[in-house]
Protein backbone atom coordinates (compact mmCIF):
# COMPACT_ATOMS: atom_id res chain seq x y z
CA UNK A 1 0.00 0.00 0.00
CA UNK A 2 1.55 3.19 -1.36
CA UNK A 3 0.35 6.03 0.93
CA UNK A 4 1.57 8.41 -1.31
CA UNK A 5 3.37 8.96 -4.10
CA UNK A 6 6.71 11.26 -4.85
CA UNK A 7 9.45 11.19 -7.00
CA UNK A 8 11.83 7.90 -6.79
CA UNK A 9 8.82 5.78 -4.53
CA UNK A 10 9.24 2.87 -7.20
CA UNK A 11 12.99 2.86 -6.67
CA UNK A 12 12.81 3.33 -3.18
CA UNK A 13 10.25 0.13 -2.74
CA UNK A 14 12.24 -1.59 -5.18
CA UNK A 15 15.31 -1.27 -2.73
CA UNK A 16 13.69 -2.01 0.09
CA UNK A 17 11.90 -4.85 -1.33
CA UNK A 18 14.99 -6.56 -2.22
CA UNK A 19 17.24 -5.63 1.04
CA UNK A 20 14.41 -7.49 3.24
CA UNK A 21 14.60 -10.80 1.29
CA UNK A 22 17.19 -12.09 3.56
CA UNK A 23 17.58 -14.81 5.91
CA UNK A 24 18.40 -12.94 9.36
CA UNK A 25 17.52 -9.83 10.71
CA UNK A 26 21.10 -9.07 11.13
CA UNK A 27 21.64 -9.64 7.16
CA UNK A 28 18.08 -7.77 6.85
CA UNK A 29 19.21 -4.31 8.96
CA UNK A 30 22.83 -3.93 7.01
CA UNK A 31 21.17 -4.28 3.76
CA UNK A 32 19.14 -2.06 4.49
CA UNK A 33 21.03 0.18 6.39
CA UNK A 34 23.43 0.29 2.41
CA UNK A 35 19.91 1.14 0.49
CA UNK A 36 19.01 3.69 2.92
CA UNK A 37 21.92 5.24 2.57
CA UNK A 38 22.02 5.50 -0.72
CA UNK A 39 18.64 6.41 -1.35
CA UNK A 40 18.98 9.68 1.09
CA UNK A 41 22.13 10.85 -1.23
CA UNK A 42 20.08 10.06 -4.14
CA UNK A 43 18.26 13.63 -5.67
CA UNK A 44 15.97 11.52 -7.47
CA UNK A 45 14.30 10.28 -4.73
CA UNK A 46 12.16 13.22 -3.00
CA UNK A 47 10.21 12.76 0.36
CA UNK A 48 6.65 14.53 0.35
CA UNK A 49 6.15 18.08 1.01
CA UNK A 50 4.23 17.02 3.97
CA UNK A 51 6.94 15.01 5.48
CA UNK A 52 8.32 19.08 6.31
CA UNK A 53 5.81 20.51 7.84
CA UNK A 54 6.53 19.66 12.02
CA UNK A 55 3.68 19.15 14.12
CA UNK A 56 3.80 21.73 16.94
CA UNK A 57 3.35 19.58 20.66
CA UNK A 58 4.92 16.37 19.25
CA UNK A 59 7.03 14.71 16.36
CA UNK A 60 5.39 14.03 13.42
CA UNK A 61 4.63 10.33 12.13
CA UNK A 62 3.45 9.48 8.30
CA UNK A 63 2.90 6.40 7.26
CA UNK A 64 4.72 6.42 3.77
CA UNK A 65 4.19 2.37 2.42
CA UNK A 66 3.54 -0.77 3.95
CA UNK A 67 4.19 -4.11 2.38
CA UNK A 68 1.59 -6.23 1.76
CA UNK A 69 3.93 -8.58 0.44
CA UNK A 70 7.01 -8.60 3.14
CA UNK A 71 4.51 -6.90 5.70
CA UNK A 72 7.55 -4.20 6.75
CA UNK A 73 6.74 -0.57 6.86
CA UNK A 74 7.80 3.32 5.85
CA UNK A 75 7.20 5.40 8.06
CA UNK A 76 8.85 9.06 7.98
CA UNK A 77 9.22 11.23 11.32
CA UNK A 78 9.11 14.96 11.22
CA UNK A 79 11.48 16.43 14.41
CA UNK A 80 10.95 19.95 15.50
CA UNK A 81 13.13 21.97 17.32
CA UNK A 82 14.09 20.66 20.53
CA UNK A 83 11.45 17.65 20.22
CA UNK A 84 12.42 14.09 21.00
CA UNK A 85 11.25 10.40 22.54
CA UNK A 86 11.38 9.10 26.40
CA UNK A 87 13.49 5.35 26.31
CA UNK A 88 11.40 3.23 24.31
CA UNK A 89 11.79 0.26 22.34
CA UNK A 90 10.24 -1.03 18.98
CA UNK A 91 8.27 -4.09 20.40
CA UNK A 92 10.42 -6.68 19.29
CA UNK A 93 10.57 -5.60 15.81
CA UNK A 94 14.01 -4.85 13.88
CA UNK A 95 14.26 -1.43 12.24
CA UNK A 96 16.45 0.84 10.58
CA UNK A 97 16.61 4.61 10.87
CA UNK A 98 18.13 6.81 8.48
CA UNK A 99 18.37 10.91 8.52
CA UNK A 100 16.90 12.30 5.52
CA UNK A 101 17.15 16.05 6.56
CA UNK A 102 19.12 18.20 9.58
CA UNK A 103 20.71 16.52 12.41
CA UNK A 104 19.75 14.08 15.35
CA UNK A 105 21.48 13.06 19.03
CA UNK A 106 20.64 9.13 19.54
CA UNK A 107 21.30 7.55 22.61
CA UNK A 108 21.02 3.70 23.23
CA UNK A 109 20.70 2.19 26.37
CA UNK A 110 21.00 -0.99 27.97
CA UNK A 111 18.36 -2.48 30.29
CA UNK A 112 21.04 -3.78 33.39
CA UNK A 113 18.60 -4.79 36.02
CA UNK A 114 14.63 -5.35 36.38
CA UNK A 115 12.49 -5.65 39.10
CA UNK A 116 9.08 -6.69 39.28
CA UNK A 117 7.25 -3.63 37.15
CA UNK A 118 10.92 -1.50 37.34
CA UNK A 119 13.89 -1.51 34.93
CA UNK A 120 17.18 0.07 35.18
CA UNK A 121 19.28 1.52 32.38
CA UNK A 122 22.27 2.77 31.38
CA UNK A 123 23.71 4.94 28.42
CA UNK A 124 25.59 3.80 26.34
CA UNK A 125 26.87 7.53 24.77
CA UNK A 126 25.28 9.24 22.49
CA UNK A 127 25.59 10.16 18.20
CA UNK A 128 25.24 13.16 16.62
CA UNK A 129 24.03 12.38 13.43
CA UNK A 130 23.40 14.46 10.40
CA UNK A 131 21.73 13.67 6.64
CA UNK A 132 23.26 10.30 4.72
CA UNK A 133 23.55 8.56 8.07
CA UNK A 134 21.53 5.33 8.64
CA UNK A 135 21.63 2.74 11.78
CA UNK A 136 19.77 -0.37 13.07
CA UNK A 137 18.17 -2.07 16.50
CA UNK A 138 17.96 -5.47 16.60
CA UNK A 139 15.77 -6.92 19.98
CA UNK A 140 16.82 -6.97 22.50
CA UNK A 141 18.79 -4.26 21.95
CA UNK A 142 16.66 -1.55 20.43
CA UNK A 143 15.85 0.52 23.94
CA UNK A 144 16.87 4.37 23.11
CA UNK A 145 16.05 8.07 22.88
CA UNK A 146 16.46 10.35 19.55
CA UNK A 147 16.08 13.92 20.14
CA UNK A 148 16.68 16.96 17.17
CA UNK A 149 19.42 19.36 19.13
CA UNK A 150 17.98 22.27 16.79
CA UNK A 151 16.80 25.22 18.37
CA UNK A 152 15.84 26.25 14.89
CA UNK A 153 15.22 23.67 12.76
CA UNK A 154 13.52 20.76 11.58
CA UNK A 155 14.81 16.97 11.41
CA UNK A 156 13.53 14.69 9.06
CA UNK A 157 14.10 10.74 9.56
CA UNK A 158 12.46 8.00 7.23
CA UNK A 159 11.84 4.37 9.23
CA UNK A 160 12.14 1.24 8.30
CA UNK A 161 10.11 -1.47 10.72
CA UNK A 162 9.74 -5.23 10.29
CA UNK A 163 5.94 -4.62 10.70
CA UNK A 164 3.48 -1.90 11.07
CA UNK A 165 4.76 -0.17 14.47
CA UNK A 166 1.41 0.73 16.39
CA UNK A 167 2.61 0.30 19.81
CA UNK A 168 5.90 0.05 22.11
CA UNK A 169 6.99 0.79 25.65
CA UNK A 170 7.86 4.09 27.33
CA UNK A 171 10.08 4.09 30.15
CA UNK A 172 9.58 6.96 32.41
CA UNK A 173 12.04 7.91 34.64
CA UNK A 174 11.57 7.53 39.15
CA UNK A 175 14.11 7.71 41.09
CA UNK A 176 18.02 6.10 41.01
CA UNK A 177 18.02 5.49 37.43
CA UNK A 178 14.98 3.34 37.56
CA UNK A 179 12.49 3.92 35.54
CA UNK A 180 8.79 2.19 34.72
CA UNK A 181 6.94 0.95 32.15
CA UNK A 182 4.32 2.42 29.67
CA UNK A 183 2.97 0.68 26.58
CA UNK A 184 1.57 3.77 24.01
CA UNK A 185 -0.13 3.49 21.36
CA UNK A 186 1.28 5.03 18.49
CA UNK A 187 -1.02 7.36 16.11
CA UNK A 188 0.06 8.84 12.52
CA UNK A 189 -0.08 12.30 11.39
CA UNK A 190 -2.40 13.24 8.17
CA UNK A 191 -0.54 12.93 5.05
CA UNK A 192 -1.43 15.05 2.31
Amino acid sequence: MLALDFPGSRQLIAALDRSVCRDCPAEITDTLRHSLCDLIRDPAVKLPECCYERAADHYARRELYRSEDHGYSVIAMTWGPGQGTAIHDHAGMWCVEGVWHGELEITPYELIEQRDDRYRFEARGTMHVGAGSAGSLIPPHDYHTIRNPSTDAIALTLHVYRGAMTQCSVFQPLQDRWYSRDQRQLSLDATH
